[in-house]
């Protein structure tokens, strides 16, 4: 039954302070700490001499931006915002490298390769949407105004399901083979130089500085007391989530939550910057990248409000289920291959996973609680793949990116966007195989 709804009832839904603009505050910050932790992790001396000693590896062009989109996506498949910092960080180091040693390298195909960790996120241990099904806590959280029941889904069933390893690992390897490929060999290339200045930049702050403040301010900022302390709390903490307990107990890996992948990411980082007051300059740094997330999450839960408020879930799930009647397939086929497209396309609109899972979610849960054949798992995944591909054509995540390596959003899209077609022929072929 159809209830007229006027302009104030829509605003009404859209302002209200629970299950409108302001009911996603948690899972913003969230976001924000998945993309400021991984940052920071990327952005740790380790991890700088890692990316380092891999940058010097290459021995052509080709290899060179293999390797950087083999580090990008494998790194992206961690952690979104270690894979886009990481990414970007080997691809101005292997560019830095190849140019000492006049190696020729066309410089935006590396950081082309640099961004597909943008292209693999979704299936890893940072995807929003599979890691806000794995529980009743996140679950609850999207899908507050629905009346359908929705069920956890253990990340067996999603991330480290056949489908998910296949696809996931099959998009790593295209991205390796279509960026090594893409490297142009006759053709004039343009080296890092013509990008970004040389320089040498030399991790670490002046001694100084440190020297001069009293004792006590030095021993909590600048030695590893106060990191080690926190890292100790956290860690016995791991041990409790992921080490199984007793005979009964299983580990905590299969309900993995954005809540204990950014505790997890938070010790990592605090062990590697090693003082405290070092990560804190690493998360000042990588909280520029936030502005986005910030901005747009109250936009996307307006989004959401008025959408489950005003019962148009219901309607654009029954749209989406009869679109698929169109082609002569099983459902079980059409459906999660038409989700997959619609998230691709969606996107481009809301280029954050996490706000995209708020309003697609429901949509697609709404259409797997109609249609008892599908899978709810292969539907969650079939947003996810769609929400990352685009990402190769959407620059709204590239902008730490391009600031790291100097390039323009123009000189790496050909690139990406090439990787994006074959890429979506592979998804859509796993999708209708397995």
């Amino acid at each position: 039954s159809h209830v007229a709804l006027g302009v104030s009832d829509v605003i009404g839904f859209w302002a209200d302070p629970d299950r409108g603009v302001w009911g996603l505050l948690r899972f913003a910050m969230e976001m924000c700490l998945i993309l400021v932790t991984g940052h920071a992790l990327a952005s740790s001396p380790p991890m700088v001499r890692a990316i380092r000693f891999l940058a010097r590896r290459p021995a052509s062009g080709a290899q060179a931006a293999g390797l950087v989109a083999l580090v990008a996506a494998t790194l992206g498949l961690v952690n979104w915002g270690l894979g886009l910092i990481g990414g970007a960080l080997i691809a101005r180091d292997v560019g830095r490298a190849m140019e000492q040693r006049g190696v020729r390298v066309h410089y935006p195909v590396l950081a082309a390769a640099g961004y597909v960790g943008l292209m693999v996120w979704h299936g890893g241990f940072s995807g929003t949407a599979p890691l806000k099904m794995s529980n009743a806590t996140d679950i609850a959280s999207v899908f507050k105004d629905v009346d359908f029941a929705v069920e956890p889904l253990a990340l067996k069933e999603t991330l480290l399901s056949p489908l998910n390893i296949t696809i996931s690992l099959g998009l790593l390897v295209i991205a390796v083979v279509v960026m090594a490929l893409l490297n142009p060999r006759h053709i004039e290339s343009h080296p890092i130089s013509t990008y970004l200045p040389l320089r040498d930049e030399r991790e670490g702050e002046s001694k100084a500085e440190t020297e001069a403040k009293p004792r006590l301010p030095r021993l909590l900022e600048d030695t590893p007391i106060m990191s080690l302390l926190l890292c100790l709390m956290i860690g016995w903490w791991a041990w409790m989530f992921y080490v199984p307990q007793g005979p009964g107990d299983v580990t905590g890996l299969w309900t993995l939550s954005p809540s204990s992948v950014n505790l997890t990411m938070l010790m990592l980082g605090l062990l590697m910057h090693g003082t405290p007051l070092r990560y804190v300059r690493a998360v000042e740094d990588a909280a520029r990248g936030c502005a986005g997330i910030i901005l747009q999450f109250p936009l996307y839960a307006g989004i959401m409000g008025m959408m489950n408020q005003a019962h148009l879930t219901h309607e654009l799930a029954a749209g989406i289920a009869s679109l698929s009647d169109v082609v002569p397939l099983p459902d079980h086929i059409t459906l999660p291959v038409f989700t997959f497209l619609s998230a691709g396309v969606i996107n481009l609109f809301i280029p954050s996973g996490g706000g995209q899972w708020a309003v697609q979610g429901p949509v697609v849960m709404n259409a797997v609680a109609d249609n008892p054949a599908l899978s709810p798992a292969r539907m969650v995944m079939a947003v996810a793949y769609g929400d990352q591909l685009t990402n190769m054509l959407q620059p709204f995540w590239a902008v730490p990116l391009l600031a790291i390596t100097g390039v323009k959003a123009r000189d790496i899209v050909g690139y990406t966007c090439l990787l994006m077609l074959i890429a979506a022929a592979w998804v859509i072929l796993c999708l209708c195989l397995i």
